[in-house]
């Protein structure tokens, strides 16, 4: 083999290493964006229960300042009363 024939050969094996490069990139990117979606759905999914859990420790906790209220109100009253 001369010389020219083996920058063709080693032109074309670099281009077949870049290609397959290429196409095991391409094969990621596909896999990644999958992955990708399912990772924010799970979050939307999440952000959901939070504000709902968030909302009913709201609830709880002005129901429980409301009776703790009534108590020192009762309290009050009835200490004023002796």
């Amino acid at each position: 083999m001369s010389d020219p024939e083996n920058i063709v050969l080693l032109l074309l094996r670099e281009m077949r290493a870049e290609m397959e490069t290429k196409s095991d990139l391409a094969k990621l990117e596909g896999k990644l964006g999958g992955e990708i979606a399912d990772l924010r759905s799970e979050v939307h999914s999440l952000r959901a229960d939070f504000a709902s859990d968030l909302l009913t420790l709201e609830k709880r906790l002005k129901e429980r300042i409301s009776g703790l209220r009534r108590t020192v109100i009762e309290y009050h009253s009835s200490a004023m009363a002796y």
